[in-house]
């Protein structure tokens, strides 16, 4: 069976909606990444230092790293003398399929969730990510399954993040707990844990300041925010999810690099890939971060928070090939480009 036929099987097993939802998102990556590089094997057809030059630039211009990309195409280099391929478009399922493996992780994407008392998740990032919208939009999810969901307005220090905060609450139907601004995030840390354990809720999701004076500053405010809660439930905080915005490509790398390892994150959340043709950038993160990346962010919609799949990205991006090889198996024959 070929490799785009067992990744269409696999996706038929999933939701609808959720498949959906990816193509819908990865829309803008699928044109600027996987249609030029059909273009190129089309064009080039064979498969020479001229193609892989191309096909390299490509990769490099989708963010996909340049690290990643110089190691992917020496894979491809290894597949194409190990298969004799000569023709570019016999590439097309090799590259899906060592994009799936970059994509996958040895850990599990899935969230991590107390099986005994609420479990608590902590967001950070820097400002203007998108990081109270995915709070929202988690809550929501959650919600939606049936559980009972607290928020915690600890960035107390930007004006209008309470209020923002307090605008989800409403709209999901979510209990927020807060203090004035400028109040001690750890302080509303504790009142929230100790209403998460009054309350019996299943989830309490911690929203924290993006940005302090400086770096040392938001790590020390950071570790009161830790100690209060693990003092509080041990164990937690279940999750940290840094939320990174996928617009800003290498940019999102760099902050994740700099911030994301020394502050106990456990996963990252990639908002606004609809807004972005470049959404290989969540190959170079996977491949040179040691954090998997957990939810992905695929529209405005409240619903369009989804938890991160391999094959559903890979699937996405790949679509339209993946019906052309398909309809070529069921011919017996290759189509001709048009």
């Amino acid at each position: 069976m070929s490799f785009f036929r067992k990744l269409k099987e696999s996706i038929a097993g999933k939701t609808d909606a959720v498949t959906k939802q990816f193509k819908d998102g990865l829309e803008k990556t699928r044109k600027g990444f996987v249609e030029r590089v059909s273009n190129l094997m089309v064009r080039r057809r064979k498969i020479d230092e001229e193609f892989y030059e191309e096909l390299e630039e490509i990769l490099i211009g989708a963010d996909v790293g340049v690290n990643t990309v110089m190691e992917l195409i020496d894979d491809l280099r290894v597949e194409v003398k190990k298969r004799r391929l000569n023709d570019a478009s016999e590439l097309r399922p090799v590259l899906s399929e060592k994009l799936i493996g970059l994509l996958r992780g040895e850990e599990d994407n899935s969230l991590n969730m107390s099986a005994d008392g609420p479990t608590v998740i902590l967001f950070v990032g820097v400002n203007g990510v998108g990081k109270t919208t995915t709070i929202g939009k988690l809550a929501h999810k959650f919600k939606s399954e049936g559980k009972k969901v607290l928020l915690a307005a600890g960035d107390t220090f930007r004006a209008g993040a309470i209020e923002q905060l307090e605008v989800w609450g409403t709209r999901t139907g979510v209990e927020v707990i807060k203090q004035n601004p400028g109040s001690d995030p750890a302080a509303v840390m504790y009142d929230a844990v100790q209403a998460a354990k009054q309350r019996r809720a299943d989830v309490l999701i911690c929203d924290t300041a993006g940005r302090l004076q400086n770096k040392s500053n938001l790590m020390d405010e950071l570790n009161k925010i830790f100690r209060v809660i693990q003092r509080e439930i041990p164990g937690a905080p279940h999750e940290v999810l840094m939320v990174l915005d996928a617009t800003t490509g290498q940019n999102a790398l760099s902050q994740a690099k700099l911030f994301g390892e020394k502050s106990g994150v456990t996963g990252l959340v990639l908002t606004k890939l609809d807004g972005t043709a470049k959404g290989g950038i969540v190959v170079a993160i996977r491949q040179e971060l040691n954090i998997p990346v957990k939810l992905v962010g695929l529209g405005e919609k409240v619903d369009d928070l989804q938890e991160f799949d391999s094959e559903q990205f890979v699937h996405a991006l790949f679509a339209g090939l993946i019906e052309e090889e398909l309809i070529e198996e069921e011919d017996g024959e290759p189509r001709q480009p048009e």
